[in-house]
């Protein structure tokens, strides 16, 4: 057979070498020589940030300070797990407060462990997120109290803030629910209109109910809410069939209007966790101060326990539409340092831990395509604090 030698056959050998070639001189580094030299504009211009460095390379090379000279603010929104941090720092302030008040409070940290720290009230997580990322050397927080779903949503996006997971604060057993209007049950929600504020543990909730009753996203018709303080008066108003929000808001709107509550967390308490998160760079320069804001809420826990009295009243003067603010603590705990323990793996057992919440909220976010890829678990907490704090109280 006699081989015909077209011009086509000459191109396409052509197009072989010049690929071959191609990519030696892209190997050996000739490319980006010749393209620096003559074409310096096309080169790829590359944002530096904190995040590209570890949290911890502008600490002190000594112990300059075991505490700031400064109040440490620890950035909450209400539920009653807060009610801990309340009565440790002896009250809550919002940012635009001015800073002389922030030296004046007298809670358990200040009286028992030395360290001026505030609680700084926010009414919607994405401006505690917010907060976190700028630091409270940029008028934000040293410290949040995220749920573990926000903090799995949000973990790329706070990158430059390196959050670290020290503690778990509490656990919804009934403060998220469902109440809706004019529908029966769980099941009847399809096709009906499901008000929730996205950037909540209300919606990672929602989802979860969706799951339960085998409803997918597209069954529900979404109606998005300013804030999960919005919920009730969605329903009130008739913007929504149903709303998922705080139950002393959602359930006497529903009751209201002669509808219901038709689910809470109370039918999944391990679900919505609320961590201690603090920046990296505070955590690298101030690590005393981390374990006296763990021993301070510990024991401002304990007495939360004993009698709920004092830090109710304080919640219920910060939140009132968490409802009764003691049965609002009731149906969200301070967690126990032996609650701590199981969460976190370091003794004691529990039905979800924090590493198996984290990657599965992670893992649900980018199967609907929301935010980009969180780290694994482990590199979101740093647990040298608690298990200090844990072997210095004993078994």
């Amino acid at each position: 057979m006699k081989l015909h030698r077209g011009p086509g056959l000459f191109l396409f050998l052509a197009l072989c070498l010049g690929g071959v070639g191609y990519t030696l001189a892209s190997r050996l580094g000739y490319l980006d020589r010749l393209q620096r030299r003559f074409f310096p504009a096309a080169q790829e211009a590359i944002r530096l940030s904190p995040g590209d460095f570890p949290a911890g390379v502008s600490a002190p090379v000594a112990d300059v300070a075991s505490v700031p000279l400064r109040p440490v603010l620890i950035g909450f929104t209400p539920r009653g797990s807060a009610s801990a941090l309340l009565l440790a720092t002896g009250g809550s302030v919002t940012l635009d407060v001015p800073a002389a008040p922030l030296g004046a409070a007298q809670g358990v940290l200040k009286t028992a462990y030395a360290l001026d720290a505030r609680a700084v009230l926010f009414a919607r997580e994405e401006e505690l997120r917010q907060a976190l990322a700028a630091g409270a050397e940029n008028g934000g927080v040293d410290m949040a109290c995220l749920s573990v779903d926000r903090l799995a949503a949000w973990t790329p996006s706070l990158r430059d803030a390196a959050p670290r997971t020290v503690m778990l604060l509490g656990r919804s057993r009934g403060q998220e629910a469902l109440a809706a209007v004019g529908v029966e049950n769980l099941a009847a929600l399809r096709g009906k209109r499901l008000g929730v504020y996205p950037g909540s543990s209300a919606n990672y909730f929602a989802m979860w109910v969706l799951s339960r009753m085998g409803l997918r996203t597209t069954d529900v018709k979404w109606v998005d809410l300013p804030s999960t303080l919005d919920a009730g008066r969605a329903l009130r108003e008739g913007r929504a069939d149903a709303v998922v929000g705080l139950w002393g808001d959602v359930e006497l709107a529903a009751r209201d209007r002669g509808g219901a509550v038709l689910a809470t967390t109370a039918d999944a308490p391990h679900l919505i966790a609320t961590v201690l998160v603090t920046r990296g760079d505070f955590a690298a320069r101030y690590p005393d101060a981390v374990r006296r804001v763990l021993r301070g809420l510990l024991d401002a826990g304990q007495s939360v326990q004993k009698d709920p009295g004092p830090a109710a009243r304080m919640l219920g003067d910060v939140a009132p539409y968490l409802g009764d603010p003691t049965e609002a603590i009731r149906s969200a705990p301070p967690a126990t340092l032996a609650d701590n323990r199981a969460f976190f793996g370091l003794s004691g057992e529990a039905p979800v831990t924090y590493d198996e919440l984290f990657q599965s909220a992670s893992a649900l976010f980018q199967k609907l395509k929301r935010g980009a890829v969180a780290p694994p678990a482990e590199d979101t907490r740093d647990l040298g604090a608690l298990k200090y704090v844990s072997e210095a109280r004993g078994p």
